[in-house]
């Protein structure tokens, strides 16, 4: 707007000087010359009319930029009510102890309600979180590292509040039970409790988002090592590299019991893989730095999103996307807690001490954490082991890279 205004009063100027002057044409007289004020007032005259031009333009793309941030901001939902519940607890949750760092809980909802997701199955009026993994970025923006948490772990979850207000008692259950009853506050509170971690923000997204993302990105490539044919899952596809669209994509990361070993070690290490994958497209393709490609993926990413308060705004986002465009895709990690079946349920899980608190120590010290290469992720569970001699000084927990080959 100050560049048009400006342009305006120069092709007044010009207009005064050369009033009756054919257009594109010179006044008789000194200024005829090359070096004359002639050729001075027509390079006004045609600046000035570019100016006005581009003026014109750059109001239009302002208010075209307007809209479409407009319309990505009101896409996404601030979680008011978790805010709220996690303030009145705020004297007994972790102090973060490393400036800059940053832990975020992503939750993906199994919720049937909303358009589309009822075809997942019947909407029962609750939800429950169907993937749950604590993403750490060091301070220094140098590394991610994405913590898978089983939804069948045991755990020990406090007193929260239902969406109807009132009131659950504490109680030593799964993982899941604490997003089923009580929401993103009770699964954020028991997380804090369980790891010792400070949460500074929640990302919490649907089946719909899922999709959106994908199909946004026109397909995720994967590498399936046999063939699959499941009718529960909605695939068929063929071994080797695959690119899953949207809706495959969500089948495959979603199944349990008919891919792999039916068991949801193998479904967490789909979702891991994929999740490598993802961030390989994103970066491979400069998403991140082309606005034509990243318009659609920022409209699918927020248009299912639901966070806390700080993160409810594209300003919000994109402080925390920033930091993270500079990170090499082999600093960007994948592992899932240690754990074991555990000791009165074995289709429940427990941590594996003292492998899982070295690892949430590191991260709530900031300090590095490293996965183990592709052939050590056949050791148990619990997997983590310290160096030895000429190793890094990190421990090492079975996990992998968004860098690794997905055939590999």
């Amino acid at each position: 707007m100050v560049v048009g205004a400006h342009v305006c009063g120069t092709e007044g100027d010009v207009s005064d000087d050369d009033a009756g002057t054919p257009l594109g044409g010179l006044a008789p007289g000194a200024g005829a010359s090359a070096t004359g004020d002639g050729l001075r007032r027509r390079r006004r005259r045609r600046l000035g009319r570019w100016g006005i031009a581009v003026g014109v333009l750059a109001v239009g793309a302002a208010g075209a930029g307007w809209a479409v941030y407009a319309k990505l901001d009101g896409n996404i939902t601030a979680d008011e009510a978790a805010a709220a519940e996690l303030a009145r607890y705020d004297k007994e949750r972790p102090t973060a102890l490393v400036r800059g760092a940053q832990n975020i809980l992503l939750i993906g909802s199994d919720s049937r309600s909303g358009d589309g997701n009822a075809r997942y199955g019947r909407d029962s009026g609750t939800e429950r979180s169907d993937t749950t993994i604590l993403l750490h970025l060091a301070a220094d923006r140098d590394s991610a590292t994405a913590v898978s948490l089983p939804r069948d772990l045991m755990v020990d979850v406090p007193g929260c509040r239902r969406p109807d207000g009132s009131r659950t008692a504490p109680v030593f259950a799964q993982f899941n039970y604490a997003y089923e009853v009580g929401g993103s506050a009770c699964s954020i509170r028991t997380v804090e409790k369980l790891t010792g971690i400070r949460l500074d923000h929640h990302v919490v997204v649907d089946f719909q988002g899922f999709k959106k993302l994908v199909d946004a990105l026109d397909g995720v490539e994967v590498c399936l090592r046999r063939p699959i044919d499941d009718e529960d899952a909605q695939l068929k596809l063929p071994a080797g590299r695959v690119t899953l669209d949207g809706e495959q994509a969500l089948g495959y990361v979603r199944a349990r019991k008919s891919l792999g070993d039916g068991s949801d070690t193998d479904r967490m290490d789909r979702q891991q893989r994929f999740l490598g994958a993802l961030v390989h497209k994103v970066q491979s393709n400069d998403v991140l730095l082309n606005p034509v490609k990243l318009y659609p993926v920022l409209d699918a990413a927020t248009s299912s999103l639901t966070t806390d308060p700080g993160l409810a705004s594209l300003r919000g986002l994109y402080d925390l996307v920033r930091g993270l465009r500079g990170i090499p895709t082999e600093r960007v990690q994948f592992l899932t807690v240690p754990r074991e079946a555990y000791a009165g349920d074995v289709n429940r899980d427990q941590l594996v001490e003292p492998d899982a608190e070295r690892l949430f120590t590191r991260l709530r010290t900031d300090e590095p954490v490293a996965v183990g290469a592709a052939e050590e992720r056949e050791k148990p569970a619990g997997g983590a082991r310290e160096p030895g001699a000429g190793e890094s000084p990190a421990p090492t927990f079975s996990g992998n890279t968004a860098a690794e080959d997905i055939c590999g």
